[in-house]
C-alpha cells in the first residue's frame, strides 16, 4: 500500500473546489487516510519546497501557498502515487490531459489547483510534515476488495 499527499491549494479552496477534488480522488479508488483544512505557516512551507529554495519562483510560491486556507490530506492505495499524480493533471494546466483536475480546473502554472507529492521520498517526507503518525488512520473500505486482484 502506498501512501501520498494531496494539497488543495488556496486557488482551489477559495474556489469551492474542494468537494469535486476530493472525488476525483475518491472516485479513482484511493482511500483517504487523513485529512485537515489548515493555514499554512511561512515555515512549514519553506519546510515542504526547501528544494527550490534560491530558484526564482520560491518566494512567490511560499507567498502563494500561505495566502490562504488549504485541504490537505493522505491517500493510500495500490500504485498511489502515479494514480494521485495521472487524476491531477500535467503542472501546467493547459499540457494536462483532458478529464484531469487541472486541465478541467486550472488555467495557469501558478494557479494550478492541487500539489500532489512527485515521487515515493518526496510523499513520505511531506506527509510526515503535515500529519502525525497518531492522525493518520489505517482501515479497509468494503469497496477496497474490487480495487485490485
Amino acid at each position: 500500500m502506498e501512501r501520498t499527499l494531496i494539497i488543495i491549494k488556496p486557488d482551489g479552496v477559495q474556489r469551492a473546489l474542494v468537494g469535486q477534488v476530493i472525488t476525483r480522488f475518491e472516485q479513482r479508488g484511493l482511500r483517504i487516510a487523513g485529512m485537515k483544512l489548515m493555514q499554512i505557516s511561512r515555515e512549514l512551507a519553506e519546510q515542504h519546497y526547501a528544494e527550490h529554495k534560491g530558484k526564482g519562483f520560491f518566494e512567490p510560491t511560499v507567498k502563494y501557498i500561505t495566502s490562504a486556507p488549504v485541504v490537505v490530506f493522505a491517500l493510500e492505495g495500490p500504485n498511489a502515487i502515479a494514480a494521485a499524480r495521472q487524476t491531477m493533471g500535467a503542472t501546467k494546466p493547459n499540457e494536462a490531459a483532458t478529464g484531469s483536475i487541472r486541465a478541467d480546473f486550472g488555467l495557469d502554472i501558478s494557479r494550478n489547483i492541487v500539489h500532489g507529492s512527485a515521487n515515493a521520498a518526496d510523499a513520505e517526507r511531506e506527509v510526515a510534515l503535515y500529519f502525525k503518525p497518531e492522525e493518520l488512520v489505517q482501515y479497509q473500505r468494503a469497496a477496497d476488495g474490487w480495487l485490485k486482484e
